[in-house]
C-alpha cells in the first residue's frame, strides 16, 4: 500500500474472476494506483507534495476489476456497481470512478453495463465514466466520431473527454488530443462526452511493481515514485476528484440540506465549463468537447451556492456565483449550456430547482419540463465550414451505430459517402472482454 493513501483506503475487494473477495490491496497492472492518486493522492512522496491528488482528503473504497494484464470481463464491473450501490450507507460511499470501458455492442437500455450505471446513478451515487480512446482509427491514423465507449453511453453518467493543458495555467492552448473519443453514441445518437478535463501527461503515484511501471520506464516521472499518464480514464480520475471537492463544499456551507444529486453535479459542472478552442480558434464541436472545460473552481462555487431544500420552480443558487472564472489573469466565461441527451439546453436552466436534477430523472429524457429554457431542437446540423463535416446532419433519424461492411454510418445509411461515414474500419477489439491501456 502506498503511503500516498495512508489511513484513506476503507475497504477493497477483488471482483476479478467472479469473486467477491475483501483483500489487501494489490495492484499488478499499475493503471489503478495512477487513477486512486490522480483522485486522491496526498503527495506525501513527492516534494511539498507537489503531486497531491485533487481530493487528498477524500476516503477510497477500491473495487478492483482489472487484472495484472489491465483486463477484466463485464459481469465483474456490473457486480462491483452494484455491491457500491448495496453498500453505499456501509462504506459512505458517493461516487464510482470508471476509468475503464468497451465498446458499445448494443443500445444503452439493453447494454447490462449501462444499466448497472443508471441503477447506481438512480441511487444516488454520481458515476464518473471514461469516453474512451478510441478518437483516432487504428488503421488509418485519422480522427473521427462515434468512439464513444460503454458504460461512457449511459445517460445519466459523466461522461469524460481528455483535455491537453500544454502544461500551462492558462487555458488558451488547451486542447483535445486526437485519441479522446467522440459522440455520438453507437445506436442511440446521444451527445457524448459531457465535457473535458485534463488527462494528457497526468503525473500520480506509481505502483513500481506493477506491469506499466516494470515494462514502459519512459512513463516514469522525474520523481521515480511517480509515473505520467494519457487519456480519458485519467481525465475521468480528475474529474471525480472535483466531483469530491463539490460534494465536500456543499455539505460544508449546506450541513441540513438534501445532498447534490448526480443530475445536479453533473449540470454545475456543465453549466460553469469552458470553451475549448482548436488551433485555428475555433471552438471544438459538441460531439468533441461536450459542454466544454471542467471549470474546478467553478463547479465548487456552484456546489456551496445550490440550497437543495428550495422547492421546485424557485431559484435555488445563494448567492449567485459570478458567471466567469479568472485563471492566469484572464476572465473566462462559463458556457452555462447544458448537454441534455440529443439537445443543448441553455437559459433559465441550473439556477432554478427543477423537476430535471431529481435522482429519478434520466439524462436526455426529452420529456423533462425545463419552464422557461429553450431547447434547441432533436437533431444537430453541421453548418462550420472549417470542418470536413461541412453541411451534412451529424445524426437524423436513422440508427446509428448500423455497421455498414467496416464503416460507421449516420444520417442516410443507404447512400454512404464522405459527408456520413465519421471511420472507416473501426476496430470493435474485443468479444466482451474489457481492457485498459496507459
Amino acid at each position: 500500500m502506498s503511503s500516498e493513501f495512508t489511513n484513506r483506503v476503507t475497504a477493497f475487494y477483488d471482483f476479478t474472476n467472479g469473486k467477491t473477495l475483501a483483500t489487501t490491496p494489490s495492484d499488478g497492472y499499475g493503471h489503478g494506483t495512477h487513477v486512486a492518486g490522480t483522485i486522491a493522492g496526498s503527495g506525501a512522496l513527492s516534494y511539498n507534495n507537489d503531486y497531491r491528488g485533487l481530493a487528498p482528503n477524500a476516503r477510497l473504497i477500491v473495487l478492483k476489476v482489472l487484472d495484472a494484464t489491465g483486463a477484466g470481463y463485464t459481469s465483474d464491473v456490473i457486480r462491483a456497481i452494484d455491491f457500491a450501490v448495496a453498500n453505499r450507507a456501509r462504506f459512505g460511499i458517493d461516487i464510482i470512478n470508471l476509468s475503464l470501458g468497451h465498446p458499445i455492442y448494443e443500445p444503452a437500455a439493453t447494454d447490462p453495463l449501462v444499466q448497472a450505471v443508471e441503477r447506481a446513478s438512480k441511487a444516488g451515487l454520481v458515476v464518473v465514466t471514461a469516453a474512451g480512446n478510441m478518437g483516432v482509427n487504428p488503421t488509418t491514423g485519422t480522427t473521427g466520431y462515434a468512439g464513444i465507449t460503454s458504460p461512457g453511453n449511459a445517460p445519466s453518467a459523466i461522461t469524460v473527454g481528455s483535455l491537453m493543458t500544454s502544461d500551462t495555467v492558462s487555458r488558451d492552448d488547451d486542447r483535445i488530443p486526437d485519441y479522446s473519443s467522440s459522440g455520438p453514441t453507437w445506436y442511440d445518437a446521444m451527445v457524448k462526452p459531457d465535457l473535458l478535463a485534463p488527462g494528457h501527461k497526468i503525473i500520480a503515484a506509481g505502483a513500481k511493481h506493477s506491469f506499466i511501471y516494470q515494462n514502459y520506464p519512459q512513463f516514469r516521472a522525474a520523481d521515480a515514485d511517480y509515473i505520467r499518464l494519457s487519456g480519458t480514464s485519467m481525465a475521468t480520475a480528475v474529474t471525480s476528484g472535483v466531483v469530491a471537492l463539490m460534494i465536500e463544499a456543499h455539505e460544508y456551507y449546506h450541513r441540513y440540506d438534501p445532498p447534490l444529486t448526480p443530475n445536479t453535479v453533473k449540470g454545475a459542472m456543465q453549466y460553469s465549463a469552458f470553451a475549448v478552442h482548436n488551433d485555428l480558434g475555433i471552438e471544438y464541436d459538441v460531439l468533441r468537447e461536450g459542454a466544454g472545460a471542467l471549470n474546478g473552481k467553478g463547479s465548487i462555487d456552484l456546489a456551496k451556492a445550490i440550497e437543495t431544500d428550495a422547492p421546485q420552480g424557485t431559484a435555488w443558487l445563494n448567492p449567485m456565483p459570478s458567471t466567469f472564472t479568472t485563471i492566469a489573469g484572464d476572465s473566462l466565461t462559463w458556457k452555462q449550456a447544458i448537454v441534455w441527451g440529443n439537445a443543448i439546453v441553455w437559459g433559465n436552466t441550473l439556477p432554478v430547482n427543477q423537476q430535471a436534477w431529481g435522482n429519478a430523472i434520466v439524462w436526455g429524457n426529452n420529456n423533462t419540463t425545463w419552464g422557461s429554457a429553450i431547447v434547441w431542437g432533436n437533431n444537430i446540423v453541421w453548418t462550420n465550414p472549417q470542418s470536413s463535416w461541412a453541411n451534412a446532419i451529424v445524426w437524423g433519424n436513422s440508427t446509428i451505430g448500423t455497421s455498414n461492411g467496416t464503416a460507421i454510418v449516420w444520417g442516410n445509411t443507404s447512400d454512404m459517402t464522405q459527408q456520413n461515414t465519421a471511420f472507416s474500419n473501426l476496430d470493435a477489439n474485443g468479444t466482451g472482454a474489457m481492457t485498459v491501456k496507459p
